[in-house]
C-alpha cells in the first residue's frame, strides 16, 4: 500500500464548483508530488439532502477537469475500483456502528432537540451551533429509560476538556479547545445518521489517507477529528486547509452558482486546461500553460498557496 495517500471527497448535493475544483486539484498535486496515490469517495451520508444522479455528474466533472484517482468509482462505470471499498459512505454504516461500540462509555445518549441545546446554552455558536451543555452526559440509567419512553436518542462524544493542537501545511500552527467551544458532539442523529466528523475519521483511516488536504471552512472540526482518531488508537493524518474561493464581490462561491459550476463551464466549452492554469495561479503556484496536471507536480508547492480567502476574477461569468 502506498505511504503517502491523498483524497478528494465530495457531498452529491449539486454541482461542483470552481473551489470544490480547487481543493480536488490541490489535493491531487500534494500526494502526487510525493508519488502517492489518491482516492475517490463519495459522502452520501445524508440521503435525504443528495440530489439523484449527483455522484455520477459529479465523477463526470473530475475526469473532464483532468482529475484521475486509483481508488474509488470508476469515472466510466462507477463500480468501485480498489480494495478498501466500498467508496460510497451509504455503504460502510457498519464501520461506523463498529466505531461507535469501540468508543465504549465515551459515547453516551443525548434526549435534548436543538431547540433546548439553544436555550440551555450560554456560550458562541461555533459551527455545530451553540454549545452543547452536557445536558444527558450523566443521567442515571433509569433517567434513560423514561426518556427514551418519548425520544430517539441521538450518541454524543465525551470530550476531554483542554486545547487540541495541530500543525496545518497551510494555515500554521492551530489550537481549539473542543470542550470550551463545542462540547459533546454528535457522532450520530437521532434519525440515525452517523454524523459527517465520525465518518470522515472511519473512513480516512480505513482508506489508508495519510494527508488531508480541504477547504478552510472545516478547519474547526479537525481538532473534534483529532480526538476521534485519539480516542479509537488510530493514525492522525497531515492536514492542509485551503482559503476559500469567493467571488469578486466577496460572497463565498456555493453549488446553486450554475456559471462558476465545472459542468457549466463544460457547456461553454471551456478548456479545462484553462481553469487549471487559472485555479492555479491564483493558488500561489507558477505559470505554465498548456501543461498537463503530471507535468505541474514538479512544480507544486504547497507552501506558496495562500492562507486568506481567494477572490475568482470576473472573466469566469
Amino acid at each position: 500500500m502506498d505511504r503517502v495517500r491523498g483524497r478528494f471527497a465530495p457531498s452529491p448535493t449539486g454541482e461542483l464548483h470552481l473551489g470544490n475544483a480547487r481543493t480536488a486539484l490541490l489535493a491531487w498535486l500534494w500526494a502526487k508530488r510525493a508519488g502517492g496515490g489518491f482516492t475517490l469517495r463519495i459522502e452520501d451520508l445524508d440521503r435525504p439532502r443528495e440530489r439523484p444522479g449527483m455522484a455520477e455528474r459529479q465523477i463526470a466533472e473530475l475526469a473532464w477537469f483532468g482529475i484521475d484517482w486509483d481508488e474509488g468509482p470508476d469515472a466510466r462505470t462507477g463500480v468501485d475500483a480498489g480494495p478498501r471499498g466500498p467508496y460510497r459512505q451509504s455503504q460502510r454504516t457498519r464501520l461506523y456502528e463498529d466505531a461507535v461500540r469501540a468508543l465504549g462509555d465515551e459515547v453516551y445518549e443525548c434526549f435534548c432537540s436543538r431547540a433546548e441545546i439553544a436555550a440551555a446554552a450560554s456560550a458562541p455558536h461555533g459551527d455545530e451551533g451553540p454549545r452543547y451543555p452536557g445536558t444527558c452526559a450523566n443521567l442515571s440509567s433509569s433517567e434513560r429509560s423514561e426518556r427514551r419512553r418519548t425520544r430517539v436518542p441521538a450518541l454524543r462524544f465525551r470530550v476531554p476538556p483542554g486545547a487540541v493542537r495541530f500543525e496545518d501545511e497551510i494555515q500554521g500552527t492551530q489550537q481549539f479547545d473542543v470542550q470550551a467551544e463545542t462540547g459533546d458532539f454528535v457522532l450520530r442523529r437521532a434519525d440515525g445518521i452517523h454524523a459527517y466528523q465520525l465518518a470522515v475519521v472511519v473512513d480516512d483511516a480505513a482508506m489508508g489517507i495519510s494527508q488531508v488536504l480541504r477547504g478552510a471552512d472545516l478547519l474547526s472540526s479537525t481538532a473534534r477529528q483529532i480526538l476521534l482518531y485519539r480516542a479509537l488508537g488510530l493514525a492522525v493524518p497531515r492536514w492542509a486547509h485551503a482559503p476559500l474561493l469567493v467571488s469578486s464581490t466577496g460572497e463565498r462561491l456555493a453549488k446553486r452558482d450554475r456559471a462558476l459550476s465545472l459542468d457549466g463551464l463544460r457547456g461553454r466549452n471551456v478548456d479545462p486546461r484553462h481553469i487549471v492554469d487559472e485555479l492555479l495561479r491564483l493558488s500561489g503556484q507558477p505559470a505554465s500553460p498548456g501543461q498537463g496536471l503530471a507535468e505541474r507536480t514538479r512544480s507544486f508547492d504547497l507552501g506558496k498557496v495562500p492562507k486568506s480567502p481567494l477572490a475568482v476574477p470576473d472573466l469566469w461569468w
